[in-house]
C-alpha cells in the first residue's frame, strides 16, 4: 500500500481550503492509499521553486523518514519544474490533485467512449511533464499516477503520446457523431430530455433510479449507485413514461468536483454534451454536506464553462432525510427530497412534467383514415382526451407540445 502525506497551501483566496484538504484526503482513499500525514502552509502565492516554501521542503524531508512515506500528494496541479524540484530534493513520488482525479476516472471507466476520455485527458496532462517524471517512473513501476487504460509502459516520450492525443481524439470523434445522432433521432421524434448534473456523491444515479422506479414503464435495468466519489463516469440515459403519454429521456452524467481538471473537462465534452443540449437541468445538491453552498458554486461554474445557458434548472436539495432542521431555500424551482427514501419525488416529477410540457395546447385534428399511422403515433406520444369517428376520419381533441402542433397544422380543425 502507498503511504501519502498530504500537502496543500493556503493562499487565503477562497474559504474552503479545509474543505478542499478533506476532500483530498477522500480522493486519496478512494484510491486505497493511506494517508499517514497532512502538511500545509498559508502563503501569498506559491514559490517558483517547489510550490510550498524551503523551509516546508526540509520539514517534509523529515516526516517522510519519520512517517515512512513513499509518495507526497499536493492540492494543486503542480508544473513540470515543481515536480522536478520536488522530487530531486525529496527523493520521492510526487503526485498532485489533478494525477489523483485522473487515476480515479482510469479505475472506474467501463465504457469504451469513457476509456477513450480518460487516455485523452492523463496523456494531454502527462506530455509537458513526461521529462520530469522520468524519474519518480523509475523508482516505482506500479502505483498512483502510473498507468491507466492501456497504458502499461512508463517510459512515454513525447512523440508517442502525440500520436496518441491524435489517435484518441480520432476515435473519441466517432463516438460524439454517435452521440449526437442519436439526440438528434430524439429531437426529429420530439423527444424531451432531461439531464442530471451535480457535485460528486451528491445522490445523482440514486435519484435516477428513484425516478425510473415512478415511471408507469419499468425499467429492466437500474444504473449503478453507491455512497462513494465518482461512482459513475458512463453517461446513463433512461426512458421514463409518466401519465398521459408524458415522457421523457433522463441522463445521468458525471459528477463534478472543485479543481476539476481542465483536461478532463476537454476530455468529457462529448458527455456533457448531454447536460448542454438538454430541455431541463436537474441539479442535484446534497443538503446534508456542510459545504453544500460551495459544492453549488462548482458546480454552476462548470456548467458555465461548457456553455450552458437559457436552459431551465431545477436545484434538487437531495438527503433531507440526513438534516435534523434543513434550511429551505426559497428558489422558484427548488425541490427538497431524499432520493434513498423515496421523499418527494412525486412533487418533482409533477415540477419536471409543469417545465417540460408547459407550451402544451389543446387542439382539435381530423386525421383521414388513410393516415392512421399519424393516430397510431399521437396515441403513443401524445395525450388524447377525446375521440370521435366520422365520415371524414377520426376526430381528436388532443395535447400537443408546439413541436407537434406544427408538425400536424394542417390537420387542424
Amino acid at each position: 500500500m502507498e503511504r501519502a502525506i498530504l500537502v496543500g497551501l493556503d493562499l487565503g483566496k477562497t474559504s474552503d481550503f479545509e474543505n478542499s484538504m478533506a476532500e483530498l484526503d477522500s480522493l486519496a482513499k478512494a484510491l486505497s492509499i493511506e494517508v499517514v500525514g497532512i502538511c500545509t502552509q498559508k502563503a501569498d502565492a506559491p514559490t517558483s521553486n517547489y510550490y510550498i516554501g524551503k523551509g516546508k521542503v526540509d520539514i517534509l524531508k523529515q516526516d517522510i523518514m519519520t512517517l515512512d512515506a513513499n509518495l507526497l500528494i499536493f492540492d494543486d496541479e503542480l508544473s513540470p519544474s515543481h515536480i522536478r524540484n520536488l522530487e530531486k530534493a525529496l527523493e520521492i513520488k510526487i503526485v498532485d490533485r489533478t494525477i489523483l482525479i485522473l487515476d480515479i476516472f482510469a479505475k472506474r471507466a467501463r465504457t469504451k467512449e469513457a476509456m477513450l476520455q480518460v487516455e485523452l485527458a492523463q496523456a494531454t496532462y502527462l506530455l509537458p511533464r513526461i521529462v520530469g517524471m522520468y524519474r519518480s517512473l523509475s523508482r516505482q513501476k506500479s502505483g498512483t499516477g502510473s498507468k491507466g487504460p492501456g497504458e502499461q509502459q512508463l517510459e512515454l516520450d513525447r512523440r508517442v503520446l502525440r500520436d496518441k492525443i491524435t489517435k484518441t481524439k480520432r476515435e473519441l470523434k466517432d463516438v460524439v457523431i454517435t452521440r449526437r445522432t442519436q439526440r438528434n433521432k430524439r429531437r426529429q421524434a420530439s423527444i424531451k430530455t432531461v439531464a442530471i448534473a451535480g457535485y460528486t456523491n451528491s445522490g445523482k444515479s440514486t435519484l435516477m433510479n428513484a425516478i425510473l422506479m415512478h415511471a408507469k414503464k419499468k425499467p429492466e435495468k437500474y444504473v449503478f449507485e453507491k455512497d462513494m466519489l465518482f461512482a459513475t463516469l458512463e453517461t446513463q440515459t433512461r426512458e421514463v413514461s409518466l401519465e398521459h403519454n408524458r415522457n421523457f429521456v433522463i441522463t445521468d452524467t458525471v459528477g463534478f468536483i472543485s479543481k476539476l481538471p481542465h483536461n478532463l473537462i476537454e476530455a468529457f465534452k462529448s458527455t456533457l454534451e448531454e447536460v448542454k443540449e438538454a430541455d431541463l437541468i436537474m441539479h442535484v445538491i446534497d443538503v446534508a454536506n456542510p459545504n453544500y453552498q460551495l459544492q453549488v458554486a462548482t458546480v454552476e461554474t462548470v456548467l458555465t464553462e461548457i456553455g450552458v445557458s437559457n436552459i431551465p434548472i431545477i436545484n434538487v436539495y437531495n438527503k433531507i432525510d440526513l438534516v435534523e432542521t434543513p434550511s429551505l431555500e426559497t428558489e422558484n424551482n427548488a425541490i427538497y427530497i431524499s432520493a434513498l427514501n423515496d421523499n418527494n419525488i412525486d412533487l418533482l416529477l409533477k415540477k419536471i412534467d409543469q417545465l417540460l410540457y408547459n407550451e402544451i395546447k389543446t387542439t382539435n385534428l381530423l386525421i383521414p383514415f388513410a393516415e392512421g399511422q399519424i393516430y397510431s403515433f399521437l396515441k403513443d406520444k401524445a395525450n388524447i382526451r377525446e375521440t370521435t369517428y366520422t365520415d371524414e376520419g377520426i376526430v381528436l381533441k388532443v395535447e400537443l407540445t408546439d413541436d407537434l402542433l406544427l408538425k400536424y397544422s394542417n390537420y387542424i380543425i
